[in-house]
């Protein structure tokens, strides 16, 4: 007995698409199979995303996304469905930080980060699956997956970035709640919450000084690369997910065991 990954036939749209997790995401479902739907406000980057995507046999289409902006997150939605097809499988990925103390949070910090990554990633979340509940409604066996990107931030304080942390332990919460409202349409959400994933992003600050001092108080004294979360995002947006419902699951290299 064996999992077998194919998504042959799988619509797939994936937010924050144009750089780090999210870009590594969408190539890994592409490469299963999955049609991708590239979400995000670069589109430049995503175009040359999809490039690269159907340079290695994959499909791939680009929408213009504004996680911030309500009309744009219908309208990105309409448009996934209108060029791939009914979306299968969200992978919600669009995130920000900010590095302060709490003291020093403007309200134009908290709006900046609050509004992408829990006000952003709900709305994200509600249009899709308002499509995926009238599908289901039609049709009771067809299944959906939403994946929502949270952090280890979400579970456990982390300094200087304490209002990051507060809006990933609200979609912690909000990927439960998801769970049991809509898992009876037959959709599957779940979280991940990755450790220090050192991506484009990052990997200047992972360098520096500071950066290596924090890798010292990791468990195996190493970040994590985007290829370590492969596995895990293929089991939750596959169909042997099926019993797999409200689940967080940290990818962190045991630093929650700690």
């Amino acid at each position: 007995m064996g999992i077998e990954v194919n998504f042959e036939g799988k619509i797939a749209l994936v937010t924050g698409a144009s750089s780090g997790l999210g870009a590594r995401f969408a190539k890994v479902l592409a490469s299963a199979g999955a049609q991708v739907v590239l979400a995000s406000r670069r589109t430049e980057r995503l175009k040359e995303l999809r490039a690269e995507i159907e340079a290695d046999g994959g499909a791939a289409h680009v929408v213009t996304l504004d996680v911030t902006d309500y009309a744009s997150i219908k309208s990105a939605i309409a448009h996934a469905e209108t060029e791939a097809g009914p979306i299968d499988i969200l992978v919600n990925n669009s995130g920000v930080s900010t590095t302060q103390r709490l003291v020093d949070v403007t309200p134009e910090d908290y709006s900046f980060v609050m509004d992408t990554n829990l006000r952003g990633a709900f709305f994200v979340a509600q249009e899709a699956a308002k499509r995926m509940i009238a599908r289901a409604k039609g049709d009771p066996k067809k299944q959906h997956r939403i994946i929502n990107i949270a952090s280890v931030a979400g579970l456990r304080v982390l300094p200087q970035i304490g209002v990051y942390c507060m809006s990933k332990a609200g979609v912690v919460h909000m990927t439960k709640a998801m769970a049991v409202e809509w898992g009876k349409y037959g959709i599957n959400t779940n979280a991940i919450c990755p450790g220090y994933i050192s991506t484009e992003i990052n990997e200047d600050y992972f360098a520096s000084e500071q950066g290596r001092r924090l890798i010292e108080m990791l468990p195996r004294k190493r970040p994590g690369k985007p290829e370590d979360l492969d596995g895990l995002l293929l089991l939750l947006a596959g169909e042997d997910a099926h019993f797999i419902n409200g689940a967080v699951i940290s990818a962190d290299d045991g630093m929650m065991a700690q």
